[in-house]
């Protein structure tokens, strides 16, 4: 048999070390159509599998994308014992998320405090060039250049840089927006771990990509970067991948490599190899031979057909001088198997079905014949001739009765329907999930393309019409819809077919959204009204998703106009505005969708986060309650709805709603970690952690649920497995400013104050308008003594968001601490009248007014503060001072009580006690009693409580109130003089215990 040669090249390599520097990892077989690269690599493949411990994967041009190309290695490796779950299980991720990605999806909760929402998003420089070049580019293709200029290169630039954000509208976290912005590269890295898993457990794997010719355009970029690792990471040193097609790697993406690549270019047989072969096959009279060899120029395929046929027939080879069908079929004497073989060469590929479909009656048995056929190869229960012969049989086809041509496509174009109406019968009517099916998908191509080849003229039009739903669907879906265009004009000879197949082509690989696609089609005369509404619906939803409101709208406007009875256009217009915060135009639009379409659980969804936004909860629990009844597998709408609990401060019933939605989905991991969020505000940290880590385990690249994970640890007082985590968020995602910000929180809780004050400056160089840091990094320099800078970053955090509470809060303090209290009693007021009626602000104005001796101002707060149903000790001692200062010593003794009552282990309770007493001329004994137990409680170190108030509320240290006391209780009583000294004496002592 020929290409010995070849075979033992790669044979060999399985007698050597992968390890080996110059090992051949990378082969790439090039020839001409019919120089037989095919039969050789499915040798190469049966060479490799007699070997020990070596699994293989063969892919042809069924992929049209990566994703298709690592779903068909893993289906291969699977049906070998070697499944690729991790992969298997991120690709239904994807799918999922895909699909949520355009649906109506409320806003995410958010996440923990200081969390900081991304900017608004704008097409970056080196977007917009990108995407002038691409267009550039687009435009000199023949007929495409006279409508590029309908595209703008701002809004293809913004597809790649604005669609990341808005997509936060839709799913559930950062590594799920990445996940649908870039699915290739977040599932390669799956497809690569799973992939060296199985090269542990085995010898050699083998890859290959036959008719690379076809499939390199799209699977250039990914195979080069998962073979070098220059981008995904790389595959192990002992899987070899081979390339096979008719032309040369493309050098712009192979370029720099091509040295590491092992090019086997084949030739027509050499005389002695075309021998071999025929020999094989028992020709071997020498006439015969040399009749094959001048017949079929030693081309193998031609070679190995005239081998297999019957030569010892009648006459033996004669001297055909026919056309090159003639040759294929000559030695067929069998006219019912020669009608049979060029019937069959009309569809793309057949299986038995199509086979007895396609050929006369007679022939109806002679599939086994068929497939041992030498043009007619076999993969996964179908059979494909060979591209040469094909061509051949179906111009001689075309030309010899046009008329045949066209009933015999039609009759196949009506199979082909048949076979997709029954598919409809079990999917039902929705359109979105006919498409979703691959198996409908793959007979209304095929009916597509028979139709296409009986009439290319009437039959444009509606396969426009069906491109733009393959772009409504996905890319991969526009790519097999643009070359079954090219395969149809090719095979009929209809130019204006190619033309519109290199034009979508080329407008699928410019961005990754479809909208210059879909704006080449919508230049279309031929698009007739119901196409033409649906690309406008389709344009639209990308440009929202974009975050391209005004032009979402636009084309909103222009679908409901060409077809006002279509309920997607209303209910996309509600979506937009929806996210565009205009709530109420929201719910007008819904409701129209739901008026022509009372069965949209999509519109009721979007309707209810609407009414959600608005605070119509009722309204809003109505219509997830309505989507939800309509299809109860429905996990987003119990995610959704759950928000609306929170909402309403129901954490347990937010929990059974993400808890449904992750039973529904169990791969959800947005509502795991919400559900986690919900359990950690909740103090459920025990829950928190095992949710946080259930969300992670889906998505390790979730940085969210990583940093937030680290949270809990930090609440936990688990510091090293907290700062774990927040490295690894860090890791995933260098500029989530949240990570870096609360990492240094726990570097501060950790007495690390040089690595905090770091990790706060890096929060704030990543997001400089980030007050939340700002305000953290003032908290740790005032307790570091550092004042002025501390002042400086509550300024600041002030500077960006006037209305922030805590700032004011924190900076009022520390002008407290500083004796500024006028600025601090400003901060106080500001505070509260932005968060009325925080009573704990309040409060502590109260203390501040007093001290400054604003009594009334002091004694209105305390009065307003004192509301509180369980008002907290020091405030009843905070306006017993303020009594002793006004003389009202009976209501300073009465609060004193109430004081003590409330905490009786507090010394300095017990001592501002003693001092009422003294003051309201009661009993001295009663008084000196109260005292020595304060002096007692004071001396045992028992001030606690006294350090937390001062850490939360800002109240001076009990030795600072008995100094702005002194003086007021001796112009009373001079008497009092011992009974301070004594006091304050404690006091010291307590504070020196403390310390």
């Amino acid at each position: 048999m020929g290409r010995r040669g070849e075979l033992a090249v790669f044979r060999e390599t399985f007698a050597r070390d992968p390890e080996e520097p110059d090992f051949p990892f990378l082969f790439h077989v090039r020839g001409n159509g019919g120089v037989g690269k095919s039969t050789l690599v499915r040798q190469w493949e049966t060479t490799a599998r007699e070997q020990p411990s070596v699994v293989t994967a063969f892919v042809d041009d069924d992929v049209h994308d990566p994703i298709e190309a690592m779903e068909a290695v893993s289906a291969r490796l699977a049906q070998q014992g070697h499944p690729l779950r991790k992969f298997d299980k991120q690709l239904a991720v994807y799918r999922q998320r895909r699909h949520q990605a355009e649906s109506a999806v409320p806003a995410p909760q958010a996440g923990p405090a200081g969390d900081q929402p991304p900017p608004a998003p704008v097409a970056s420089p080196s977007s917009t060039v990108a995407a002038q070049v691409g267009l550039a580019g687009l435009g000199l293709l023949p007929g495409v250049g006279a409508f590029v200029g309908a595209v703008d290169p701002q809004q293809v630039a913004l597809g790649a840089d604005r669609v990341r954000s808005a997509l936060n509208m839709r799913l559930r976290s950062h590594d799920d927006v990445q996940l649908v912005m870039n699915p290739v590269a977040a599932l390669a890295p799956f497809f690569l771990d799973d992939l060296a898993d199985v090269a542990e457990r085995c010898e050699r794997v083998v890859l290959f990509f036959d008719v690379y010719e076809r499939t390199g355009p799209v699977l250039d970029g990914w195979l080069h970067d998962i073979t070098f690792g220059e981008e995904h990471g790389s595959l192990p040193v002992n899987v070899q991948v081979v390339l096979s097609g008719q032309l040369r790697l493309d050098a712009r993406t192979w370029g720099d490599r091509l040295g590491q690549v092992t090019e086997v270019c084949l030739e027509v047989f050499t005389e002695e190899e075309a021998r071999t072969l025929l020999t094989t096959h028992g020709v071997t009279d020498e006439a015969s031979v040399e009749l094959v060899l001048r017949l079929s120029g030693r081309l193998p395929l031609l070679v190995d057909m005239l081998a297999r046929s019957d030569a010892s027939a009648e006459g033996g080879i004669g001297d055909p001088s026919e056309t090159a069908v003639e040759r294929f079929l000559k030695w067929e004497p069998d006219p019912g198997r020669r009608a049979a073989a060029l019937a069959c060469a009309l569809p793309l590929q057949l299986n038995e079905d199509v086979y007895r479909a396609a050929v006369p009656e007679p022939a109806a048995d002679g599939y086994p014949w068929l497939r041992a056929l030498a043009f007619v190869s076999t993969q996964a229960g179908r059979c494909r001739y060979h591209d040469v012969v094909r061509a051949a049989m179906l111009r001689l086809q075309r030309t010899q009765s046009p008329t045949r041509w066209q009933e015999a496509h039609s009759g196949l174009a009506d199979l082909f329907g048949q076979w997709r109406e029954g598919v409809e019968a079990g999917i039902g009517p929705d359109v979105e999930s006919r498409w979703e099916d691959a198996t409908w998908r793959e007979h209304r191509l095929n009916e597509t393309y028979h139709r296409l080849c009986a009439d290319p003229r009437t039959a444009l039009p509606e396969a426009l019409h069906e491109a733009v739903h393959a772009v409504d669907h996905d890319l991969a879906t526009l790519r097999r819809w643009a070359q079954i265009l090219g395969q149809a004009g090719q095979d009929t000879g209809a130019p204006a077919l190619g033309a519109w197949s290199h034009r979508l082509e080329a407008a699928a690989e410019q961005d990754g959204t479809g909208v210059v696609a879909l704006t080449v089609l919508l230049t279309s005369a031929e698009l007739g009204p119901p196409g033409r509404a649906l690309a406008h619906t389709v344009r639209a939803r990308e440009y929202r998703v974009a975050g391209d409101h005004e032009r979402a709208l636009a084309d909103y406007e222009v679908a409901i106009g060409i077809d006002p009875g279509v309920s997607r256009p209303y209910a996309g217009r509600g979506e937009t505005y929806r996210v565009m915060g205009r709530a109420e135009d929201a719910v007008s639009a819904c409701t129209r969708a739901l008026e022509i379409d009372p069965g949209d659980e999509w519109a009721f969804g979007s309707r209810g986060d609407a009414y959600r936004i608005l605070g119509r909860y009722d309204e809003a629990f109505a219509d997830f309650a309505r989507a939800i009844e309509l299809d109860p597998q429905y996990a987003w709408a119990f995610g959704s709805r759950a928000q609306v609990h929170e909402a309403l401060g129901r954490p347990d019933e937010a929990v059974a709603d993400y808890t449904r939605a992750v039973g529904l989905d169990p791969q959800y991991a947005w509502a795991f970690g919400n559900r986690a969020y919900v359990h950690q505000t909740s103090g459920r940290l025990t829950e928190a952690l095992a949710d946080y880590s259930a969300a992670i385990d889906i998505n390790p690249q979730y940085a969210w649920a990583v940093a937030s994970r680290a949270r809990v640890h930090h609440l936990m007082e688990h510091y090293e497995d907290a700062l774990a985590d927040y490295d690894r968020a860090v890791g995933i995602d260098p500029t989530y400013a949240w990570a870096v910000a609360s990492r240094a929180d726990t570097y501060e809780a950790m007495g690390r104050y040089e690595d905090a004050l770091t990790d706060f400056a890096r929060a704030i160089e990543i997001n400089p308008r980030y007050e939340w840091a700002h305000t953290s990094r003032g908290e740790l320099y005032r307790s570091l003594g550092r004042d002025e800078e501390a002042l400086a970053d509550y300024s600041r955090a002030l500077e960006i968001d006037p209305a922030y509470e805590w700032a004011l809060t924190c900076r009022g303090l520390l002008y407290r601490q500083l004796g500024r209290y006028e600025e601090a009693v400003a901060d106080y007021s500001r505070a509260v009248e932005i968060a009325p009626p925080s009573l704990g602000l309040v409060a502590v104005r109260a203390e501040m007014c007093r001290v400054l001796g604003r009594h009334e101002e002091a004694q209105a707060d305390y009065g307003l503060a004192l509301e509180d149903g369980e008002p907290a000790a020091w405030l009843f001692a905070g306006r017993a001072q303020l009594h002793l200062c006004l003389g009202r010593h009976e209501d300073a003794v009465a609060d004193c009580v109430r004081a003590v009552r409330s905490d009786p282990e507090e010394g300095w309770f017990a001592a501002l006690y003693a001092l009422a007493l003294w003051m309201a001329g009661q009993e001295r004994e009663a008084a000196g009693a109260q005292l020595r137990r304060a002096i007692r409680l004071l001396s045992a170190g028992a001030d606690d409580a006294t350090e937390d108030v001062t850490e939360r509320c800002g109240v001076r240290r009990p030795l600072d109130d008995l100094g702005l006391l002194r003086d007021v209780l001796l112009s009373v009583d001079p008497g009092i003089a011992p009974l301070l000294r004594e006091v304050e004496a404690a006091l010291r002592a307590a504070e020196a215990h403390g310390a």
